[in-house]
């Protein structure tokens, strides 16, 4: 299957989830030369943003990555717990998130990130290049080392211009 990213986060932003664009596509999305196979977000977890979220969830077909052919689809319980769900949808890889670094949630991550256009009408919260680096730096597994070089040198960058 062939991922569509950008109809996940259409999908999200056309029912009026309130999230936090996290991961390699933030860090792409603000200029970083990545590429990435999936959508990490930081979700509101209040009871009507979380029924929204399902919503979407349950139009894009989504489903738990491990064991994909028992199609375990998420719930309500899944959303008001803790950590990450790691879905696959009819789009592509979906990771949604309650937390992340030390336990920031969506509240904690709204001062750490920018509103960003990714098109003529449509913004959205980006967490910011600085903070993704600083997770990056805390996570320290082999493919955040990685990225790491990347990402300070496309902050350099953004703070030129």
């Amino acid at each position: 299957m062939e991922s569509n990213l950008p109809a996940i986060l259409q999908a999200l932003i056309e029912a009026r989830v309130a999230f936090i664009l996290v991961g390699g596509l933030a860090a792409a999305i603000q200029g970083a030369p990545i590429h990435t196979y999936d959508v990490d977000i930081v979700f509101a977890q209040d009871a009507e943003n979380m029924s929204r979220l399902l919503e979407v969830l349950e139009l894009l077909d989504a489903i738990f990555r491990i064991q994909p052919s028992r199609r375990l689809r998420p719930n309500l319980s899944h959303l008001s717990g803790s950590g990450h769900i790691n879905l696959q949808t009819r789009y592509g890889p979906l990771d949604v998130l309650t937390n992340i670094g030390d336990n920031l949630r969506y509240k904690d991550l709204l001062n750490l990130s920018t509103p960003m256009r990714i098109d003529e009408s449509t913004t959205i919260q980006v967490l910011g290049l600085q903070t993704l680096i600083q997770l990056k730096e805390q996570l320290g597994t082999e493919k955040d080392r990685a990225m790491l070089p990347i990402l300070r040198r496309t902050l350099i960058e953004s703070q030129k211009s």
